[in-house]
């Protein structure tokens, strides 16, 4: 593991605005959201690559809370006096800690951050824990919005996908958190194991008959170091998936929701705040084990990483010697475009190209040949006012993206 390096003042830049090797600094801070990472979970799926570990019995809950206090009272110097937007409880499965623990994070923030009684504070949700009490008592802690993983509500794919929870205990979750909150997400995938186009159909109908104002629709993929990737069960071609994928967005539209992000569609005044900020490429400061972090500072922007493993980092976050910050890189002028346009692409309206400058500090001439050949291959609309993709370039999004790879 590497030692925490702190990036070293940089010297003003020959006009006198800050900057870092001569790049201006930025003109404002862009929006700053919390992402608390929970790694434990009940059962880890065939294709979950996210930093989720299996655990046996309770969680060791206290031990948690005081390595998370450590995590960001160390982190505080990086983002004092800055408003926090958004808040998100992630995992493995954050529904597995108590009400009383939830309550006791989000009083934290409340105490060493500026959080506003009305920011986002989303929680994931195992439908396979879910309790209605407990979901009574994170919205009492100040959650107002819950994700739900349902992923399917057919009990077949449910068992192929290794999700612990049934159909009916997925509806039962839903008609909970409804109660609990005013927002609630639904997770579900497509292009599942032996799936049928009439199967995928379904289980869409089946989420917008409860009229939540979010529905995140996923197409399943093998990610590397998964049991999925070992063992690849039989999934539809890609033709039969790119037909799915245009009826469940025909779906879902018809219904009344906007896809307003390649996976994502809401309800009006239902847009997931927390993850706007990340597509257009606003700050995040990740604590927990193996969360990481981008944080801007007027003539810098720095990435980092804690330690993954639980242990290994509650240890490390509570010596309070910056240990369990296992990773820190300043992100160059390559890094920025790149990563810009890999989030901001994303989006089905784009972005303002004023937004590049704000938020990188750089002009659009760094990534203007890149931006040419986009256009040329017809991925990328024309113009400099708006950063979007064409439909053809929505739909080959990875082709576009890494036209700005450096």
């Amino acid at each position: 593991m590497k030692k925490l390096v702190r990036v070293p003042q940089a010297e003003p830049a020959s006009d006198g605005r800050p900057g870092v090797r001569g790049r201006p600094g930025l003109a404002a801070l862009p929006p700053l959201s919390i992402y608390i990472h929970v790694p434990w979970c009940v059962h880890k799926c065939p294709y979950c690559d996210f930093n989720s570990h299996e655990r046996n019995g309770d969680i060791p809950e206290q031990a948690y809370l005081q390595a998370l206090q450590a995590d960001l009272e160390q982190a505080l110097p990086d983002v004092w006096g800055r408003q926090v937007s958004t808040v998100f409880f992630g995992g493995g499965t954050p529904s597995l800690l108590s009400a009383d623990a939830v309550d006791q994070i989000i009083s934290l923030l409340r105490a060493t951050l500026s959080l506003p009684p009305d920011a986002e504070i989303t929680l994931e949700a195992n439908p396979g824990t879910a309790e209605a009490a407990r979901f009574q008592g994170y919205a009492k802690a100040g959650v107002n919005r819950i994700s739900l993983g349902i992923q399917s509500f057919d009990d077949d794919k449910l068992k192929r996908l290794g999700r612990i929870h049934d159909a009916a205990q997925a509806k039962a979750a839903i008609e909970m958190a409804q109660r609990a909150v005013d927002r609630v997400n639904l997770d579900l995938m497509f292009a599942l194991p032996q799936q049928t186009l009439t199967q995928c159909e379904q289980d869409v109908r089946e989420a917008l008959a409860f009229e939540t104002g979010h529905l995140s629709l996923y197409h399943l993929t093998l990610e590397p170091n998964t049991v999925f990737a070992k063992y690849p069960p039989r999934l539809p071609d890609d033709e039969q998936s790119a037909v799915m994928q245009d009826r469940v967005a025909a779906l879902a539209e018809a219904a009344g929701f906007e896809r307003y992000e390649v996976s994502a569609y809401a309800r009006p005044g239902q847009v997931c705040q927390h993850n706007m900020n990340y597509w257009q490429f606003g700050d995040y400061l990740g604590i927990g084990p193996g969360a990481h972090s981008k944080i801007s500072f007027q003539n810098r922007i720095i990435r980092q990483a804690r330690a993954r493993m639980p242990d290994a980092w509650m240890r490390l976050a509570q010596e309070r010697q910056g240990k369990h910050i296992v990773e820190q890189r300043e992100l160059n002028h390559g890094d920025l475009g790149f990563e810009f346009m890999l989030n901001a692409l994303r989006l089905k309206q784009g972005v303002e190209g004023g937004l590049f400058i704000e938020r990188t500090g750089l002009s659009l001439m760094a990534i203007l040949p890149a931006m040419r050949r986009a256009v040329d291959r017809g991925l990328l609309q024309p113009g400099l006012d708006r950063v979007q993709a064409t439909s053809q370039g929505w739909r080959f999004l990875n082709d576009l993206q890494m036209e700005f790879l450096p």
